[in-house]
């Protein structure tokens, strides 16, 4: 079974809108946790959108479970990542109009910038992640400069999930999932999965990890987290 990581960058949206107390992305995660996940992901943003610092550090101290810092690599990001030491950190493209991150890194295009950041995390023991599109040349290029994992972005299964472009949008993740397996990477995968279109992706055998965030966000509203995180939990078995 693929581990589950849930996204609580959502709950802390709910909080910002009203910059208010509540509701707290802390309690959320104990939750998240009791629930049985395997981790927590948090995207901690240049314009602090939704989690904050205070977050990032409290989340460290109280989880039990792994904390995966989704943050683009910056000279700020990565000093904050030297002082929190996050289980992962997951280097992602940002930008500040986005609703949601809009595809993966160009790793390709940016190799010594990105090479220069999985380096400064590296001398501070921190495993690194790059969340990329599911391309070999990117897959390539990531294991060239010294990732330790990849998160395969699944925006675009996602997007045409059920039509007749779905197979082929599933094969790409399937076929970068097994080549980075091949050449000595860790798998995750994550963006935009939901409990309709999660089982076909979850079957590849070689994704050891989902980060999903919005539609169990989603879902709790309705039902509360711990259900939100079971169902999930579930449909990953």
């Amino acid at each position: 079974m693929a581990k589950l990581s849930v996204n609580i960058d959502h709950i802390a949206t709910l909080r910002q809108a009203r910059l208010a107390k509540e509701p707290d992305p802390i309690y959320a995660a104990v939750l998240v946790e009791l629930a049985g996940a395997h981790g927590i992901t948090v995207h901690l943003r240049e314009d602090r959108r939704h989690i904050q610092d205070r977050d990032v550090k409290l989340l460290r101290e109280i989880l039990h479970i792994n904390l995966n810092l989704e943050m683009a690599a910056t000279s700020e990001m990565l000093d904050i990542a030297r002082t929190i030491k996050p289980d992962l950190v997951t280097l992602v493209p940002e930008k500040r109009a986005e609703l949601t991150t809009e595809g993966g890194l160009d790793v390709v295009r940016l190799i010594q910038p990105l090479r220069s950041a999985i380096t400064e995390l590296h001398q501070q023991n921190i495993p690194v992640s790059l969340f990329i599109d599911p391309i070999q040349s990117q897959v390539d290029a990531a294991k060239s400069i010294g990732a330790d994992y990849i998160e395969l972005h699944t925006g675009k299964y996602c997007e045409v999930f059920g039509t007749d472009e779905e197979h082929e949008q599933y094969q790409f993740i399937a076929d970068a999932a097994i080549h980075a397996r091949d050449i000595g990477l860790k798998v995750n995968a994550g963006h935009g999965l939901n409990y309709q279109n999660i089982s076909r992706i979850a079957a590849i055998q070689e994704i050891q990890e989902f980060s999903i965030g919005h539609s169990i966000v989603a879902r709790a509203v309705l039902v509360g987290l711990d259900r939100a995180v079971r169902e999930m939990l579930e449909l990953l078995r």
